[in-house]
């Protein structure tokens, strides 16, 4: 079940701060595609539900803007590779990769590296409760590509049921099976994986 996951997922990941340290922090939430492109150039955005050219060097680009401000965390979207036109983040196809469109590995380590020198914690946002809306075709996402790596097709559809909330799907997004050991280990070791890569501070999980 979700919850008993996360509570295993919170104990494995090696969060920098804890939850004292944390509330301390003035902590800035931005949308990565939303925020800032790589220079000041370009126009608006012609279409809102595609991308619309943010980055990880846009957000780099930006940090004495945002200590500036009075804010010394930042919470930046999902960093995984996602079905377009997922500009979003919460739309997971390849587990394995960062999304492109932001920038690379390196563009992303430069931002929590280029934070840090600031006094600027960075959080990163999770997703272990669902994965791109494939509808059945489950062969499109990596590395969690099986049938049984899903609950069963159903849509929430009672809020009051806490079963229904648990194992349907929240808006057609195929729900991940964390009562699969595979799932649920594959999952804490990638969220442990992603915050030792890439030094975050700590994490947000999302859909809880």
């Amino acid at each position: 079940m979700m919850k008993s996951f996360v509570a295993a997922l919170l104990a494995t990941a090696a969060l920098a701060g804890n939850t004292q340290d944390w509330k301390k922090r003035s902590v800035y939430q931005l949308l990565t595609d939303r925020y800032a492109k790589d220079n000041a150039g370009g126009g608006a955005c012609n279409n809102l539900s595609n991308y619309c050219g943010g980055t990880f060097k846009g957000i780099t680009n930006n940090l004495d803007y945002i200590q500036g401000m009075g804010f010394d965390a930042i919470w930046i979207s999902p960093v995984v590779d996602n079905l377009d036109p997922g500009y979003h983040g919460y739309w997971a196809r390849n587990w394995e990769k960062v999304n492109a469109h932001f920038g690379s590995e390196d563009d992303l380590k430069n931002l929590v590296k280029a934070a840090h020198n600031k006094g600027i914690w960075v959080m990163v946002d999770v997703v272990g409760n669902h994965v791109a809306p494939i509808g059945q075709d489950f062969s499109q996402i990596y590395p969690l590509n099986r049938s049984e790596h899903y609950h069963s097709d159903c849509q929430i559809t009672n809020w009051n049921d806490q079963g229904n909330v648990e194992y349907c799907r929240l808006a057609d997004l195929p729900d991940l099976n964390q009562d699969n050991s595979y799932v649920r280990q594959y999952l804490k070791d990638w969220v442990k994986g992603l915050v030792q890569k890439f030094d975050f501070d700590g994490i947000r999980i999302d859909t809880i």
